[in-house]
């Protein structure tokens, strides 16, 4: 998606489809840490 999208800004100079890019993108890299985070959580229960 974030080719997509990267593809389409570079092709129109759109700056909404700019601002969608940097958000995917935001969304992209903070998923990770968060899954990293709920699998601690299944490993090491808090009593």
């Amino acid at each position: 998606m974030l080719d997509f999208t990267w593809k389409v800004f570079s092709q129109t100079g759109n700056i909404d489809t700019y601002l969608l890019f940097k958000e995917l993108e935001k969304d992209d890299q903070e998923i990770p840490g968060y899954q990293e985070e709920e699998l601690a959580g299944i490993d090491f229960p808090i009593s």
